[in-house]
């Protein structure tokens, strides 16, 4: 039996999680404080714990560290009031699961923690951080969809100082080309990785992706709605569903209409997003 633990009082996650129909038949327990987890997971083992939302991200990353001592291969999500930049970078050195900062969207931790359930073995090395400053760091990301899904999360944290809908827009953007990459780059081979970097200038907000593929010529793209005839705009999605594609081949197209520069290297296993701040 699979069992979540949570911590503080967040009756509205705790029905969120029991309602969650694809974590049906997992407990879901509730503890008040640090304290009382420690002993919790001393007595019982736990396969997800989600921290107290009123914490601070360090206070929880102090917190990862003596659970991990009880128990090693727990998968912890941090939720906390505010996430700074060099906090989500934390996160990911210390291999948390997930972070979600203030406002808490249960529906969005319930998935997620159903994410952490699916992915009981190489989620650890998942990602890893290559280089790490506030305004600059890469990472090597396994071409799995749950890696991309907490990628998302850390990302999408990473840049919190932006207003609500431009980083929702310039995410949507992020997601693309990241899922481009591990479709068509690595094929979803968990084995394969992909590298990504963003970096935060004085003017501009700039991601670089490259995958481990040949590459493509961006003339030849049958499976992307880029290169549909004017006269028949969804020529793309009966190709991709006669070669058994996932449903998509906006990516391109749409990623191009959220940020101000989208530039491909000469093989197109590599792409750079643009987003300028001022």
């Amino acid at each position: 039996m699979r069992r979540i633990l949570l911590i503080g009082s967040n009756s509205e996650l705790l029905s969120a999680l029991r309602a969650h129909r694809p974590l049906a038949g997992c407990v879901v327990e509730i503890c008040p404080g640090n304290v009382e987890t420690l002993r919790a997971l001393h007595a019982r083992a736990y396969d997800v714990v989600v921290t107290d939302p009123h914490t601070s991200v360090r206070e929880d990353l102090a917190l990862v560290e003596e659970i991990r001592v009880v128990r090693p291969g727990i998968r912890t999500i941090v939720l906390a009031p505010e996430a700074a930049p060099e906090e989500v970078l934390a996160a990911l050195q210390a291999k948390v699961f997930a972070v979600f900062s203030a406002p808490h969207r249960s529906g969005e931790i319930a998935g997620m923690v159903e994410y952490a359930l699916a992915d009981e073995t190489a989620w650890r090395d998942g990602i890893q951080v290559r280089s790490g400053l506030p305004h600059w760091i890469t990472l090597r990301v396994s071409s799995h969809m749950v890696d991309a899904e907490r990628l998302m999360r850390f990302m999408t944290e990473y840049r919190s100082d932006l207003p609500g809908s431009e980083r929702d827009d310039l995410m949507v953007a992020f997601r693309e080309m990241l899922l481009n990459a591990m479709e068509h780059g690595a094929g979803f081979d968990s084995e394969r990785v992909i590298e990504v970097t963003a970096a935060r200038t004085a003017r501009s907000i700039v991601y670089h992706f490259r995958d481990p593929g040949p590459g493509f010529d961006r003339q030849d793209l049958p499976q992307a709605a880029l290169s549909n005839p004017a006269d028949d705009p969804l020529a793309h999605v009966q190709w991709r569903a006669t070669h058994a594609m996932r449903p998509g081949g906006f990516g391109i197209l749409l990623s191009k209409q959220l940020v101000d520069e989208l530039v491909y290297n000469e093989a197109g296993n590599e792409v750079l997003l643009i987003k300028y701040t001022e």
